[in-house]
């Protein structure tokens, strides 16, 4: 609440924590392709922030810039879907991956190889290589994507209202299903994941530590995020 930060204007505020939205900004916009503009990443942050005073309540415990970060972070990644730049094409092509991931898993009960893959769709290697790079590189990957269609096109947006108490149920069964086949990805897979979202590394950095060229590190993200959604398949 405004009251309890005891700010004068929206400009204070802006003025105050426009740092933390530039550093958000900057940090999603590494894992963006080159056609998403910072300003618009910076300037749908401002709007998360003034979101963010106004419905902050200091009783609840959390600092402000923690808070405001998290409001920041949702309203620029708000934007990016609402801007979704994909073409129906990768969303279908994830979608075969996926599918092809399924097919051979249930018939050879391990981890899908990449030349299992590639035969499966009927493509070289090097393709199916290509399309992780178009997977990777034109969406921002987040884990409630996992269940969403995989056709969609420009203009997709999420839906902000609260979950009643019966999602809410089923979204914590779903975080806790994607943490138990987290847990069973091949091991690289498991490393780019936890590199990328926990500790927070870009693609060239990842690429440092694990010893492989940063097209490898997007292409092994893309495996894994097509290889959870071929597994959580059910929750769609």
């Amino acid at each position: 609440m405004y009251n309890q930060l005891q700010f004068r204007s929206s400009q204070e505020i802006i003025e105050q924590h426009s740092t933390l939205v530039k550093r958000i900004a900057h940090h999603l916009l590494a894992r963006l392709p080159n056609t998403v503009v910072l300003e618009d990443l910076i300037q749908a942050g401002m709007v998360g922030l003034l979101e963010a005073a106004k419905k902050y309540d200091a009783s609840k415990g959390a600092s402000f810039e923690t808070y405001a970060g998290i409001r920041i972070r949702g309203s620029i990644i708000d934007e990016v879907r609402r801007g979704d730049w994909t073409p129906r094409s990768v969303h279908r092509n994830g979608r075969r991956v996926a599918e092809a991931v399924q097919v051979i898993e249930a018939r050879t009960g391990r981890d899908a190889q990449d030349g299992e893959v590639a035969a499966e769709l009927n493509i070289t290697v090097t393709e199916y290589h290509a399309l992780l790079k178009d997977s990777a590189e034109s969406r921002l990957f987040s884990f409630d994507k996992l269940t969403g269609p995989q056709d969609e096109g420009p203009g997709e947006t999420i839906a902000s209202s609260a979950p009643d108490p019966s999602e809410q149920f089923e979204q914590e069964d779903f975080v806790k299903a994607i943490a138990h086949e987290i847990k069973g990805l091949p091991e690289r897979e498991k490393l780019v994941l936890s590199l990328y979202y926990d500790q927070e590394l870009n693609l060239k950095e990842i690429g440092k530590v694990i010893g492989v060229s940063e097209s490898r590190v997007s292409q092994i993200h893309s495996q894994a995020a097509l290889r959870l959604r071929s597994r959580l398949k059910e929750w769609r």
